[in-house]
């Protein structure tokens, strides 16, 4: 291997992430539009919630049907599909939005779409096609490229809102993606066979397979014969429960919760950027342990320490930035996406040349999780006044998943995949 045909896998990756790190910053900007469009549209708590639910769970039921139409089309046009769709939500609600039904279409469907098809089953996509070693520190590069886009940018984000409206950080994000777009079509390929050359890793070359035309049906296929096994139902559980332990409650109301007790918005989202930074180091890392280690006892690990985190979290909260909360922005931002590498090698152990679009199903229960805590964060504030009962309960969750994570056994334990 020539050290251009070692670089071109490096290449994709970095086209890769740059979608998902424009996208991703879509997902958490959400979170920042609670208080604006309470304040400025008058909006109840709740009312956003549902728009943030709806964009979750498309995003959710999204991502396998990406991962088939990758089959189809090839990850390119889909990555800049996406990248227009996330463009044309944000700008629309930017420009056009008067009424929570248009957050619902504009951000949820629209931005919902976008951000699914470039979600984590497109990260599979990339690593099973162009990788054959290193398989997990890819996954974990890729899943700590969408913490950057949802993280690193929100003391950004949240200060162009502060100074300049909602309206003005939405059409900044707009712009993104369109200035992604060109890059993402030069640099990113479908498949090694395309410039002539094998998969970093691979022994011989492998001819690029003909494009498949039932990808809606070859994701309901897979779904069908899925749901038929017992590791799916465990790693679409726990999964579930990791989105509604971090993208629904972190993302959408850590800041809200933090200016219940008087810190500033914009101080609260320079803590979620925080465990964003923290996030791609705990990511890689994972990654590499993948590799190495059983993903199942790692996944005990994660969710447990994440429970205990989120259950002393509320004890925490302060006006201003104080030590203990420094530390738990530290050990919540190892563990927040780290979860992601080993779930992939699980479903890659037991259900193989499907496991993209398996994964992409399950992390569909990722963000119906999600989602649902999202809503149900907003609802319990309207009417309790305080989160405090939505970090417990994110916290029990996390406990029950870390259970289990332990309970799955592995292809090697009983007779091979699950499906072929």
């Amino acid at each position: 291997m020539t050290r251009r045909e070692h670089l071109r896998p490096w290449t994709v990756v970095c086209a890769a992430a740059l979608a998902i790190v424009t996208t991703g910053a879509f997902s958490t900007l959400s979170g920042l539009l609670v208080g604006p469009l309470h304040r400025d549209l008058g909006w109840s708590r709740s009312a956003v919630g549902l728009g943030t639910l709806v964009s979750m769970v498309v995003y959710g039921a999204t991502a396998p049907f990406a991962a088939a139409l990758m089959d189809r089309f090839g990850m390119r046009r889909v990555a800049v599909g996406a990248l227009g769709l996330v463009g044309c939500g944000a700008g629309l609600a930017a420009t056009a939005m008067a009424d929570p039904w248009q957050f619902v279409l504009y951000w949820g469907v629209f931005v919902g779409l976008g951000t699914g098809a470039t979600a984590m089953a497109f990260a599979a996509t990339v690593t099973e096609r162009w990788f054959v070693a290193r398989r997990g520190l890819v996954t974990g590069l890729l899943t700590a490229a969408s913490v950057v886009g949802q993280f690193v940018f929100l003391p950004v984000l949240s200060a162009v809102i502060e100074r300049y409206g909602w309206r003005v950080a939405a059409l900044s994000l707009a712009a993104a993606a369109a200035a992604a777009v060109p890059l993402v079509w030069l640099a990113l390929r479908d498949h090694p066979a395309d410039v002539g050359q094998q998969a970093y890793g691979a022994v011989e070359f492998t001819p690029r397979p003909a494009p498949r035309k039932d990808a809606a049906r070859r994701a309901l296929r897979v779904l069908a014969d899925s749901v038929r096994t017992g590791p799916f139902w465990l790693l679409a559980g726990t999964f579930a429960v990791c989105g509604a332990s971090t993208n629904g409650v972190m993302w959408n109301h850590f800041a809200p919760a933090a200016h219940d007790h008087g810190m500033p918005v914009t101080v609260a989202a320079s803590l979620l950027a925080l465990i964003g930074v923290f996030n791609v180091a705990g990511t890689v890392a994972s990654g590499w342990l993948t590799d190495r280690r059983d993903p199942r006892r790692l996944l005990a690990v994660y969710y447990a320490v994440r429970g205990l985190s989120l259950l002393v979290l509320p004890l925490l909260f302060t006006a201003t930035v104080q030590p203990p909360l420094v530390a738990f922005v530290v050990v919540f931002g190892l563990l927040d996406v780290a979860t992601v590498p080993p779930t992939l090698a699980l479903c890659r152990e037991h259900y193989g040349p499907d496991a993209a679009i398996v994964f992409g199903w399950i992390n569909a229960a990722h963000q119906v999780g999600a989602g649902a805590l999202a809503f149900l964060g907003g609802a319990a504030r309207d009417a309790f006044g305080s989160y405090d009962m939505v970090w417990v309960t994110a916290g029990a969750l996390c406990a029950m998943a870390a259970l289990l994570a332990l309970t799955l056994r592995t292809p090697t334990e009983a007779e091979g995949p699950v499906l072929t």
